[in-house]
């Protein structure tokens, strides 16, 4: 029987990104670089999404390098993946502060495996960029920090959005994650296409972390609101 996690492995397999690139720009491909990546992300798909049940889809912007660009899989650092998600890890750790937020609330929410059974999480652009820091080292990049970036990622962005909706998700809601940017960004996309008949946007959970975390529970709150409307 084909799953949605033979589904979700086969769209990661054939995810390339071929748009040309600004100066001082490298796509995080983590799948297709790691054979310990591609086994995590095996593991964790067959674990939770070894079914054909519908999901509610869940975009973020695109992966960063401490979470879907450690482990493969989006706002999962690897302790998040080991303590709540009881998948084994043994390569280097890291941590990730959008990672803590999202399993904070997926606890509230009646933990992993529910929240998984009702929700895919992936992003508006599936592979995630870096640029050189000042200190020399790789930092996160948004694929809308450059108009040019943005442009190049577009073909890569639809085609992906139009695959991960053959998985077997709703098209009733997308919930994204990103108020600014990546909200108007997606908009445009869907009003162009159709793709959701609708699109709720909550904060993103980096926002939450790094400028509200006093009022962490309230967001916490707001997101099981949201997410209970159409499931849980």
């Amino acid at each position: 029987m084909n799953t949605f996690a033979d589904r979700v492995m086969e769209f990661y397999g054939q995810l390339n990104f071929t748009g040309v690139l600004p100066r001082g720009i490298q796509v995080m491909n983590p799948i297709k670089e790691s054979d310990l990546v591609l086994s995590v992300v095996d593991s964790f798909y067959k674990k939770f999404y070894g079914d054909n049940r519908e999901r509610h889809l869940i975009l973020g912007i695109n992966p960063g390098r401490l979470g879907g660009g450690t482990t493969g899989i989006p706002f999962t650092d690897t302790r998040r993946l080991v303590e709540q998600c009881g998948i084994a890890y043994n390569g280097k750790p890291s941590h990730e502060p959008s990672s803590v937020f999202i399993y904070e609330m997926i606890s509230a929410y009646g933990g992993a495996t529910k929240f998984y059974n009702e929700f895919y999480i992936n992003s508006v652009c599936p592979l995630g960029f870096t640029a050189t820091g000042n200190n020399g080292k790789a930092i996160n990049y948004n694929y809308y920090d450059a108009p040019a970036l943005a442009a190049a990622a577009t073909p890569f962005i639809l085609q992906s959005i139009q695959q991960q909706l053959q998985l077997g998700v709703s098209r009733e809601v997308c919930f994204c994650f990103g108020m600014g940017k990546n909200e108007r960004f997606l908009r445009r996309l869907n009003e162009a296409n159709h793709f959701f008949n609708r699109i709720v946007a909550l904060e993103h959970p980096r926002y939450i972390i790094q400028y509200k975390s006093a009022n962490k529970q309230q967001y916490i709150e707001k997101y099981l609101a949201a997410f209970r409307q159409v499931a849980g």
